[in-house]
């Protein structure tokens, strides 16, 4: 009887991820960089473009508006030791990554200390200072948002590809 009991459990456990993730509808995309004694780590959804545009996709975000960086669940980034975007300190701990769209055009990376809620859940009294990003045009069109974390030079950088649009920065 106990294990009939547990082999149902697991089934039914199985099948709930299962649901939750076609109710999400989108991949779960993740990258992960050590750079010396800190591991950087993120998690997002990918959502496709599927015929639209970026410029599409991202029109109706104004001056201050912030785009989640993915689909469904906030993206998540976790830190395990403090880093340095230039003049901006981003203490060890898990955030949602967001970016924000400036009044000038371009984008600032936001970590938000709220983390793990739907993503368009954005607490703006929780954001740390921005950090710019800079934006070019991609080498070659991402169908899926894609966020990469890479060592460069003594540190790392973040990148962010979606249809023909590059957004990045390093970090310490």
């Amino acid at each position: 009887m106990k294990r009939s009991l547990s082999g149902v459990l697991a089934v039914a456990a199985g099948l709930a991820l299962t649901a939750t993730a076609c109710a999400q509808g989108n991949a779960r995309g993740t990258s992960k960089v050590t750079i010396g004694d800190k591991t950087v780590s993120v998690d997002y959804g990918r959502p496709s473009l599927k015929g639209r545009t970026v410029e599409d996709m991202l029109s109706k975000l104004g001056a201050g508006d912030v785009w989640r960086l993915g689909a469904n669940a906030s993206t998540t980034f976790v830190t395990s030791g403090e880093l340095s975007f230039g003049d901006v300190k981003i203490p060890a701990g898990t955030y949602s990554l967001w970016a924000r769209k400036e009044a000038d055009n371009s984008w600032k990376l936001v970590c938000n200390k709220q983390h793990g809620q739907w993503g368009t859940e954005h607490d703006a009294s929780k954001d740390l200072p921005g950090v710019p990003l800079t934006e070019s045009k991609a080498d070659s069109p991402a169908e899926q948002v894609t966020i990469d974390l890479a060592k460069a030079g003594d540190g790392g950088s973040i990148t962010i590809l979606w249809g023909d649009m590059k957004l990045s920065t390093n970090f310490q």
